[in-house]
């Protein structure tokens, strides 16, 4: 259902489309037309950065989008794949889950072929895209739901070749935190199939909300370009937290279901706990309001074990289930290792 002019093999610098024919209301014969850059060079690995895998999600976007225009030939070694706009359709519309279809692109994996286009993007990634590449950078923020402490992370695979590659590529964003976590939300996910194709993932949240402050551009563009460095695909020299003059990362883990808080009833959310804020397990780190019952005593949402407010919700009107925390524990690297 996918296709492209690109010559995936050609040396030099590209820029096309992915395209993926669909019909609507006012287009019987329609093609969504996702942007692709591809630059190569010399001998070196395979570099795949995606964006907007969630639409509302702009810092990926933006840092894509300008290192598509920055980055010529002799800059690389090996060949970098770059789509800034993964999901077209959500982009556009500033939402979470296409429009197109109503599908979540990260819960859509590994895809199908013949079906909806949002299936067809992830089949495409699945079946051609990750099998020529040996790294996968996936770029995400909180969007328009979570403010997020900006960090890098990734998932605890079980092979340790493989984990350790990916905790160095993850260190090398110089993030404050960086974040190891689970799945708690269905499967699907974009960075699980990958990483079950035996890839280099490395992932990210970058703050959230719809405002998006400079530094946090600022860190999303040079953490990108020092993890392509890392792994020998773009000229430079790498940057560590040291050379910066910044202390270690602290690594943190949530992969237990007790560390994500959802709210027990719908309401107004009060966040208690600053992000980054060291807490308590049994701490109350948000309350829940109720708009029609001033009166009650707003429901308190508890931390259930020590550790850092990695994210709250952004939205303060909450429906009941929405997760409006994580806390997260610091983890010794070494145990990784």
């Amino acid at each position: 259902m996918i296709f492209t002019t690109l010559d995936f093999d050609r040396p030099g610098k590209q820029q096309s489309y992915l395209q993926a024919p669909y019909s609507h209301n006012l287009g019987g014969w329609a093609n969504l037309m996702i942007p692709i850059t591809v630059i190569q060079s010399g001998k070196g690995p395979t570099a795949l950065v995606l964006g907007g895998n969630h639409g509302d999600e702009y810092q990926g976007q933006i840092a894509i989008m300008k290192l598509a225009r920055k980055l010529q030939p002799q800059m690389v070694s090996g060949k970098i794949i770059l789509i800034p706009s993964l999901n077209m359709p959500a982009a556009k519309a500033a939402t979470r889950l296409s429009p197109l279809d109503g599908k979540n692109l990260n819960r859509s994996f590994p895809g199908n072929p013949e079906g909806t286009v949002t299936e067809a993007i992830a089949d495409y990634l699945t079946r051609v895209l990750f099998p020529m590449s040996e790294i996968i950078i996936d770029i995400h923020s909180g969007g328009r739901s979570m403010e997020f402490l900006p960090c890098s992370h990734m998932h605890l695979v079980p092979d340790l070749q493989q984990r350790q590659r990916m905790l160095d590529g993850m260190l090398a964003w110089n993030t404050d935190f960086s974040l190891l976590y689970t799945d708690v939300a269905g499967t699907g996910l974009l960075p699980v199939e990958a990483e079950n194709q035996g890839k280099i993932v490395v992932t990210t949240e970058m703050g959230g909300g719809e405002a998006i402050p400079a530094a946090i551009h600022r860190l999303t563009e040079s953490g990108l370009e020092n993890v392509l460095i890392h792994f020998g695909l773009l000229e430079g020299r790498k940057q560590a937290r040291e050379s910066l003059g910044k202390t270690p990362a602290i690594l943190v883990q949530a992969l237990k279901r007790e560390n994500y808080l959802f709210a027990p009833e719908s309401g107004i959310f009060e966040v208690m706990a600053d992000l980054g804020e060291r807490v308590q397990g049994g701490q109350t780190i948000g309350q829940i309001h109720f708009l029609e019952r001033p009166e009650r005593t707003p429901e308190a949402v508890v931390a259930q074990d020590s550790g850092y407010l990695m994210t709250f919700r952004a939205p303060c009107l909450t429906q009941q289930g929405d997760c409006v925390a994580v806390i997260a524990e610091e983890v010794d690297p070494r145990s990784l290792r």
